[in-house]
């Protein structure tokens, strides 16, 4: 039987010496690492706080981390190596370089760790012993059927404000896009980024506020005639949105995302984004944790791709496309119960 004790949450960086021995000593609870991309995106901060919650509920020692930015391999190479020697038995991660990554992690495998991918998959996907993530090229094809609906045969001038590059996750909610609008796109196993002649800009936003508005005020001065936007996510989006309504043209651009966030929902509610695709990090992390678990407790280890599932939402419902509306995002945002 696990000995009930609170979780933990420490930084890789503040893995000392002294930290590694004692949490290596703790052979009673099961040590779980997570390593998120960034601390500061909302959508991974709710992910830990679910890691948090279910390492608490089921008696484990969750110890966090995550790189400075999205795109910091380096920073999840190190939180790796720290969590390895700290004893951590189950790694989470969702990793900001699909392909750069791949090696820590098979180093972490072979010393006897289960390395779960959570949101983000690996390249290759079996890199890892499972992921937990969202269909994340469905979830583009979702918010590209909304806004071909929506356009109701206007001719569409699209920017797409994208995540980094070579990135899967960006890869796919990009290429859903453009085939659930009905325009020529790649497949969901392809990390390039399918341009059509209707995608007029597209820009790199790191799924970050500012760098959405500067990416959003360049696609301006490159064609202003822009009446679609795809965003990576809604703080990109958000920060797309301030550009617009900063040039008056707010009102003339349907915008759509990915993420269904708490904050995200509100903006849908406010008119600021016209649908998005939501998806549940709550419900990644408890499955994280308690794979985690049941490895300590049986040796079985997790395996294959769960879908954790997305659901559109959207303020005015579109004929023949299958949504939610605002007050049911909201009382499901990030994946609550």
């Amino acid at each position: 039987m696990l000995q009930r004790r609170p979780a933990v949450v420490l930084s890789a960086l503040a893995l000392s010496g002294a930290m590694v021995c004692t949490l290596a000593r703790a052979a009673d609870v099961p040590v779980i690492g997570l390593i998120t991309k960034t601390e500061t995106n909302p959508f991974f901060v709710t992910m830990k706080e679910g890691a948090v919650a279910e390492a608490k509920k089921l008696g484990a020692k969750l110890v966090a981390t995550a790189g400075k930015a999205d795109g910091d391999n380096a920073g999840q190479v190190t939180a790796l190596e720290n969590l390895v020697a700290a004893g951590a038995k189950t790694i989470l991660i969702a990793p900001n370089n699909a392909q750069a990554i791949v090696p820590a992690i098979k180093k972490a495998r072979a010393s006897g760790v289960m390395v779960i991918a959570l949101d983000s998959p690996t390249d290759p996907v079996d890199v890892v012993d499972a992921l937990f993530a969202t269909d994340n090229y469905k979830a583009g094809e979702l918010i590209g059927q909304y806004a071909k609906a929506a356009m109701a045969g206007k001719k569409p001038v699209i920017a797409m404000l994208d995540l980094l590059p070579g990135h899967p996750v960006g890869a796919q909610r990009h290429n859903g896009f453009l085939k659930g609008f009905g325009l020529p796109t790649l497949e969901a196993s392809s990390n390039e980024l399918a341009r059509p002649p209707e995608v007029v800009c597209m820009a790199d936003s790191f799924g970050d506020r500012t760098k959405g508005q500067t990416a959003m005020e360049n696609c301006l001065q490159k064609n202003p005639d822009i009446n679609l936007l795809y965003s990576i996510n809604e703080p990109a989006a958000a920060g797309a949105h301030k550009a617009l309504k900063a040039a008056g043209k707010e009102k003339n651009i349907l915008i759509v995302a990915v993420d269904g966030g708490c904050a995200g929902i509100a903006d849908v509610d406010r008119g600021v984004i016209a649908a998005t695709s939501q998806q549940y990090p709550l419900r990644m992390a408890a499955m994280g944790v308690a794979a985690g678990v049941e490895y300590a407790k049986t040796g079985k280890k997790a395996s294959g791709y769960t879908d954790t599932g997305v659901t559109l939402i959207a303020a005015k419902p579109q004929a023949g496309v299958d949504s939610q509306d605002v007050k049911t995002g909201a009382s499901l945002c990030w994946g609550k119960k």
